[in-house]
């Protein structure tokens, strides 16, 4: 393959990378169905609130997640609706083999990213 080939490969890599951590995961999958607030993430995951937000940001960054102003708060939305299917469709696979996803999203302390 030539270079310019590989852009989308590597476009799709970043966004794998993105997605590698089980905690970046189960917030994907909490934001698909509607926008939330840091602190709702952080009761609905376990985690703590800087866990959360430095997950947040490594979501932002890969442009997967952004922010939106709400009054004194950020809510964060998915910026594509693709990125919540990849996530569903992974999980429904990893269902099919009998792993399934866990019964509740991850607490602290569960997961190295």
């Amino acid at each position: 393959m030539q270079r310019r080939e590989m852009t989308g490969y590597e476009a799709a890599g970043e966004l794998f990378r993105a997605l590698s951590s089980p905690v970046r995961l189960a917030i994907v999958d909490l934001l698909a169905s509607e926008p939330r607030f840091v602190h709702q993430l952080v009761a609905l995951t376990g985690l703590t609130q800087p866990h959360v937000s430095q997950q947040l940001r490594v979501l932002r960054d890969a442009g997967v997640v952004r922010g939106v102003r709400q009054s004194r708060e950020t809510a964060y939305v998915l910026r594509d609706e693709h990125v919540a299917h990849i996530v569903r469709d992974a999980l429904a696979h990893v269902a099919e083999d009998g792993d399934g996803p866990p019964a509740s999203p991850p607490q602290a302390g569960q997961c190295s990213s």
